[in-house]
This record gives C-alpha cells, structure tokens and sequence, in this order.
C-alpha cells in the first residue's frame, strides 16, 4: 500500500428507540475508518497507487466494520463510503481512494451486493464531522434504507492526512414508512 496507516477507528451505532417509540431489535450501524498519512509526492501525483489502495482499504475496513457489527456480509442492507481529506491533501486523492476500486472491493466481501455505493468526499480540519450517506446494497432506490451516519474523529485529519471510512448498516432506517410518491 503506498500510504501510511496511521490508526484505525471503528464506531458502533445502536438505535434503541426513535423519538420515544423503541426500535426492536435496535438499529446498527458501525463505520470503520483509517486515517493515512500519504507518502506520495503532491506535485505530478499519480493516482493508480490509490486505487490500488483504495481496493485494499475497502477489504479490510469491510471486515473490520462486520466485525464491529457481529454479523456475516450476507446480513447487511446498506453500506456508504466517505473520505475527509485534511486541509493540505488534495481532495482528488480522496476521490481516486474511494473509486474506482474500494467500493468493488466491498461488494466482494457482501454476497448479492449490486448496487453502486453513496459517497462523499470533503476537506476539513482535524474534528471536523462527516456524514456518510447509505443505501441498499440491491436497490439505490430502496426509500427504507436512506440513512446517514456521522463519524466525528477528534484529532483527525491532520493538515497532511485522509480519514476513509466504510459504513454498514444491518437493515433500513428504524421505523421507515417513506413509500414513493
């Protein structure tokens, strides 16, 4: 991989009620993410080396963020990617990790897994919150599983860093009732 690990976060979200009404099974969602620090050079970048890393990021934060969620990849509904890019990276590194390859990469490890996945990509500082948008992994048009989860990493990205993160959910939104209009 050409860019540097620097630590791995993983977040877990249990959605037990909704505005008062309990939410049973409660409702989980966990993000897994990596903050790298990049060893290539910034002028004359070439992007294939993120791709490739990319590719291997989306494995092995994919297992780590079922891991987290105690369950097979069978089991998960929705998934979302996201990369904050730190305030001296250029956010075309973030884009070349997110695609073409990582989100391949994390439909390999979710069986019947068909759908292109959301993303966002951003700058910010170090703190600074990222919604990561989900959908079904069949249907991007399934109003059930339109969701978000937030991922807020305290002391990064630093300035020369990228914070990528997956994000899994086992099942739409708690309490869903939004039908096509």
């Amino acid at each position: 991989m050409n860019v540097q690990i620097a630590r791995i976060v993983v977040h877990l979200v249990e959605r037990c009620a909704e505005l008062g009404t309990p939410v049973t099974p409660p409702h989980r969602q966990a993000v897994a993410a990596a903050v790298l620090k990049p060893t290539i050079q910034r002028v004359a970048c070439e992007l294939g080396p993120l791709y490739a890393a990319g590719a291997e990021l989306g494995q092995m934060l994919t297992g780590r963020t079922l891991l987290a969620l105690g369950c097979a990849g069978k089991d998960i509904q929705a998934y979302g990617k996201a990369v904050l890019a730190g305030t001296g990276v250029p956010l075309e590194w973030g884009a070349a990790l997110l695609h073409p390859r990582l989100g391949r990469a994390v439909r390999d490890c979710l069986p019947g897994a068909s759908s292109i996945m959301p993303s966002v990509t951003k700058r910010g500082p170090a703190g600074a919150c990222i919604d990561i948008p989900l959908h079904s992994v069949t249907d991007m048009w399934s109003f059930d599983h339109f969701d978000t989860v937030s991922l807020c990493v305290p002391d990064s990205p630093a300035p020369d860093e990228l914070l990528v993160a997956i994000a899994l959910a086992e099942r739409g939104r708690p309490l869903a009732r939004v039908r096509p209009g």
